[in-house]
């Protein structure tokens, strides 16, 4: 068949589509649903856009919203081929975006990068006949003495799953069958790549990132057989099938991985919630040329509060006599008049500049009263470094921190600067769902001075007892005793319970008689205090209303609170009391599914 048909009297091109793109196309409707591609032919150039609709509802909510994704909506991969060669044309371009967020869709430049490398990679040994090849080898095992049948169990974990494929649960040793009556049917959810590690196996180390498949039932859970998120699917069932499964793995692992080189990050602390670039400096000004993550203008706009928030933590810890140890990381900021060197450089650091710099960053309250662009000619005229710095502090905060409105507010707390804190990745976030199914939750506080905060959204909050940070899990259960683990600095001096109410009475009786508290932080003079849930297992360490836990995975951070002058809330506050724990799982409910 001629798959070019030329019409010299209208001097019109009529390009036919090539048959292995039919074909292809096919199997993502058959695997996946009929809407799950689009095709769009032009009529004079041989050009086709395929779009391919990645469901994303399986992102948690809170997750969903760190990353700025609709989960409502598909992430929608456009690639456009070559109609009558397809595979034997030129190598498709790419493009993501979702029908909302088409301009300033940030995660879409991270999945774009990581999906041109992967076709540009797959391209250089693909071909029609060569895609046409692996399917009839496919096809082979279905001959009608029923090899396949024979050893469907064990290849299932390597296949696509269909439209209303069922899985049987294997059964061996210690393994459990299923219960009568139950059919265990394997959706498309389930085969949804979810971030893990080998951790979750009981190994000693995390080695590499891997995803959930099919599952298995076994001692009354299903478990998932493990891939790495890098692994590169199957062709049997096509080049379109291939690309959309690459991507759901890809998908719930991007925080895993740097913004720009897609290699996995080597934080000390593990993944955190929010993609980031790493530290490499070809990274650095990659970052700062694509612009990856959204701009400090959207942030200003959206969450004017939460910036506030950020500057007050890195300037407590620029001044504090402890920055050589706790001011991490240092920025990486590019010189805006050199741009292939660093103004900020953690090799070469300099307290004294990043202080005038800092110094010179327009008060947040100043900024939302007016033009942006305006503002920012201002701060560059005292400093030029003043801005990259301001966008520096958003973009390499790795935690999803957002205002709580007034209604959504604890109300026991007695603070409006109230902020919903999550900084689990996906992972973790799932192991910790996990154990809380095992064990239950409870919520204690957690006591760090504001000049360790800095570093703890984006490093994570870890066990540091003996070592040069000091920062342990150490949970109060009672608001009293977090006054004494969390205001002092690192201080060893333990107040009485007397001392701390005087003190809590008479800096309050004062405030009170102030006006309502400001949108924005007014003093420098800063207390905080972050509501954790905590797993109540075995290894959590009770000694009265004091908790430690020695496992990172079992701790999540929820809520912080900032207070000002020396104010430190209601001194009488116990997270055990039935009132409180209502509540603060009222609150929690609203943002935590």
């Amino acid at each position: 068949m001629n798959l070019l048909q030329i019409s010299c009297q209208n001097e019109e091109y009529l390009y036919l589509r090539h048959p292995q793109l039919d074909i292809d196309v096919g199997a993502v409707r058959d695997i996946y649903s009929e809407s799950a591609v689009s095709v769009r032919e032009y009529e004079t150039i041989d050009d086709v856009d395929i779009e391919l609709h990645i469901n994303v509802s399986f992102l948690d909510e809170e997750v969903a919203s760190a990353w700025k994704v609709t989960r409502t909506e598909p992430i929608i991969l456009r690639l456009r081929f070559s109609l009558s060669q397809y595979l034997d044309g030129p190598e498709p371009t790419v493009e993501v975006f979702q029908p909302t967020c088409k301009d300033c869709f940030c995660l879409g430049v991270q999945l774009k990068r990581i999906l041109s490398t992967f076709i540009s990679n797959q391209w250089k040994h693909l071909s029609n006949e060569f895609l046409n090849a692996q399917q009839r080898k496919r096809h082979s095992w279905f001959k009608a003495g029923g090899t396949i049948k024979k050893f469907r169990a064990g290849l299932s974990i390597f296949s696509p799953i269909t439209k209303c494929s069922s899985v049987p649960l294997i059964q061996g040793p210690g393994v459990k069958t299923r219960p009568a009556g139950q059919e265990l049917r394997v959706t498309r959810l389930m085969s949804r790549s979810m971030s893990c590690t080998k951790r979750d196996l009981h190994t000693s180390s995390p080695i590499g990132q891997v995803c959930l498949n099919m599952p298995i039932y076994y001692n009354d859970v299903y478990m998932y057989p493990l891939i790495h998120c890098k692994s590169i699917p199957t062709l049997e069932y096509g080049f379109l099938v291939q690309v959309m499964k690459y991507s759901e793995q890809r998908i719930p692992t991007l925080n895993d991985y740097c913004v720009v080189c897609d290699e996995q990050h080597v934080f000390q602390n593990g993944s955190m919630l929010k993609p980031a670039v790493c530290t490499r400096e070809l990274c650095v000004f990659s970052f700062n040329t694509l612009g990856v993550m959204s701009g400090a203008a959207e942030d200003v706009a959206t969450g004017a509060e939460v910036v506030d928030l950020l500057v007050a933590m890195c300037r407590a810890a620029l001044e504090s006599a402890r920055k050589s140890i706790i001011f991490d990381p240092y920025p990486s900021v590019v010189d805006p008049h050199d741009p292939k060197s660093l103004a900020f450089n953690p090799k070469k650091r300099s307290y004294e500049r990043l202080q005038r710099a800092l110094d010179s960053i327009t008060s947040i309250r100043e900024i939302t009263q007016g033009p942006y662009v305006e503002i920012k000619k201002q701060m560059d005229k005292l400093d030029s470094l003043a801005h990259p710095l301001l966008q520096w502090i958003i973009s390499s905060n790795r935690s999803h921190i957002v205002k709580l409105p007034s209604s959504r507010q604890l109300k026991f707390m007695h603070t409006s600067h109230q902020f919903l804190l999550l900084s689990s990745p996906p992972a973790k976030e799932a192991r910790f769902r996990t154990a809380r199914k095992l064990h239950g939750s409870t919520f204690a506080f957690h006591g760090s001075h504001i000049e360790n905060w800095h570093s703890i959204l984006r490093n994570g909050l870890v066990n540091a007892s003996y070592t040069k940070l000091q920062v342990p899990h150490v949970l109060p259960t009672d608001f009293l005793l977090y006054l004494c683990a969390g205001m002092g600095k690192g201080q060893h001096h333990m107040p009485t319970k007397e001392e701390l109410v005087q003190h809590y009475n008479r800096v309050n009786t004062v405030l009170q008689c102030r006006p309502t508290q400001s949108r924005f932080l007014q003093s420098r003079n800063l207390n905080c205090v972050a509501l954790c849930e905590v797993i109540t297992s075995k290894d959590l360490q009770k000694h009265g209303n004091i908790w430690v836990c020695p496992i990172s995975d079992h701790v999540c951070t929820r809520f912080f609170f900032v207070y000002e002058d020396g104010q430190v809330g209601d001194a009488n506050i116990n997270t055990q009391d039935v009132r409180i724990q209502k509540e603060i799982l009222r609150v929690i409910g609203i943002y935590l599914n």
